[in-house]
């Protein structure tokens, strides 16, 4: 099989896509502990500690879902440039890495998934402690 320049470049909307769901979700996160933060500040103590352990969780695999993704568009420039100057083993050999790369990423987002509903899963816990504790004050 031969590989053509259009092969590697199908990939380029995907990676694209990717990397601006991957940006968002970094972006709410910051925002989320910037807001965690100031809570923090404003109202003393709160019960945060799961909290934050969950976000620096999240905030490394995305960082890793970006550096796969990005490592995987850039081995794809790499393999046009390669098929462009007729080197098609070393071009293959290049996407086939690139795609694993993509496969690796996505899988971390998958990770990372799973960790957002834990995320949200401890503050539902933490909602229905408040709301048992007020109502036995009642």
């Amino acid at each position: 099989m031969e590989l053509n320049i259009q092969t590697p470049a199908l990939l380029f909307p995907a990676v694209s896509l990717l990397m601006l769901a991957y940006t968002n979700k970094f972006l709410a996160i910051a925002s989320l502990i910037r807001k965690l933060y100031s809570d923090y500040e404003e109202h003393g103590h709160l019960n945060l500690v799961a909290q934050i352990s969950n976000l620096r969780s999240r905030l490394m695999l995305i960082r890793w879902m970006q550096v796969f993704a990005v490592a995987s568009i850039l081995l794809c420039v790499v393999t046009m440039f390669l098929i462009y100057e007729n080197m098609q083993v070393a071009a293959k050999a290049l996407f086939a890495v690139s795609l694993v790369l993509m496969i690796i990423s996505l899988v971390v987002a998958i990770y990372e998934i799973f960790l957002s509903a834990g995320a949200l899963r401890l503050l539902l816990m933490d909602l229905e402690e408040k709301m048992d504790s007020n109502d036995h004050k009642k």
